[in-house]
């Protein structure tokens, strides 16, 4: 999968070492971002105060650091960068790194693999990334995927960056459940052997694009299982390349699921509001509940003991994250093609609009 261009990016790197700034042009070539180098002191570095604040990433070089520091502004996520000179040298370069405002230092060429992921981060936009849901069901026909898919679209409407991952290789394809099952572009078959780090525009550009949002599926042939390292890779660039990655998992916790729910920062179990549903999903929540930081409880409606939900709560341990009522049409809709939450009304819209929104935030204050 070819790297996407990405001519807007770029780094500032502020040496007077020419050895250290051939490495550091060399670094951004190969992470795919450009690189601006200001060599001389007081009078360049005062004339790049433009190119300082608007670059991708800084980066300051040992031998400039004080100059940086009497010269230029403080700005988030400037690196300090040196070769390596022996031992006794870390104190005096997180000094150095202190001073020039730089929040981190990488010694070269030992850091140069971690530079490389931040300078790729840089080019790619998205340093942070977006927050992880993923959706599991209690029991078979707990309407997880349901779930899932009305979480994406919802996204997708707000305006959010979305991609909807689907993990479940025997659940049916989750593209139907959104009516477009031909949709062009990549299914999980042609990423099985990803690894490492997959670049994130490269994948948002590959899916299928369905109600707005990207859609990683499944094709009709034989692959019934992803590496764990493919789903490590592909929701790792998933998260830098959206705001949202909504992800449907298969009730059993293989290691591909469970790389998954390590990634994921809300883990959401559908449990339908009946006693034997409740029974089944004590073995998926304890068995999700061992990797999944933030495991939550939805019910879903209806009830037909009357069942309280804050009473299965109870019985599974878990924070109740919301109730869906009874939605006498959604099954009609579905059996249309009409994707869930499509147009907004009715209880499952309404949880997702709630539950996007305050995920969302809470990763942007995050």
């Amino acid at each position: 999968m070819p790297t996407p261009p990405f001519p807007s990016a770029r780094a500032l790197a502020v040496t007077a070492d020419a050895r250290l700034a051939d490495d550091l042009v060399r670094l951004c070539a190969a992470a795919g971002i450009g690189c601006d180098v200001v060599s001389d002191a007081v009078d360049d570095l005062r004339r790049a105060r433009g190119a300082w604040g608007a670059a991708a990433l800084a980066l300051v070089g040992a031998d400039l650091a004080r100059e940086v520091a009497v010269t230029l502004p403080r700005r988030e996520g400037a690196v300090l960068v040196a070769h390596s000179s022996g031992a006794g040298e870390d104190a005096a370069l997180w000094r150095s790194a202190v001073e020039a405002g730089c929040e981190h230092v990488a010694v070269l060429p030992e850091a140069e693999p971690w530079l490389m992921e931040r300078l790729a981060d840089a080019a790619e936009g998205r340093p942070g990334g977006g927050v992880v849901v993923s959706v599991l069901g209690g029991r078979g026909g707990a309407g997880a995927t349901t779930l899932a898919a009305a979480l994406a679209v919802t996204g997708a409407r707000q305006g959010i960056a979305t991609l909807l991952v689907d993990a479940d290789p025997l659940g049916g394809g989750i593209d139907l459940i959104l009516g477009s099952e031909d949709a062009g572009g990549l299914r999980w078959p042609q990423l099985q052997g990803a690894a490492g780090r997959v670049p994130a525009g490269a994948l948002r550009d590959a899916l299928p694009r369905i109600e707005g949002l990207g859609v990683l599926s499944w094709d009709r042939g034989d692959l019934l299982a992803v590496p764990s390292a493919a789903m490590s890779a592909v929701l790792a660039a998933a998260r830098r390349s959206s705001d949202l990655v909504v992800v449907d998992l298969p009730r059993r916790v293989d290691t591909a699921v469970e790389c998954a729910l390590a990634a994921s920062d809300v883990t959401l179990l559908v449990v339908p509001a009946e006693v034997r549903a409740t029974a089944a999903a004590t073995r998926v929540a304890a068995a999700a509940g061992v990797v999944a930081a933030d495991l939550r409880l939805v019910v879903r409606g209806p009830a037909p003991g009357g069942l309280p939900a804050d009473v299965i709560a109870e019985s599974l341990g878990l924070p109740l994250a919301g109730e869906l009522r009874a939605e006498p049409g959604l099954a009609v809709a579905l059996e249309h093609g009409e994707p869930p939450g499509r147009a907004g009304r009715g209880p499952l819209a309404q949880f997702c609009r709630r539950f996007v929104t305050e995920a969302c935030s809470t990763r942007r204050a995050a």
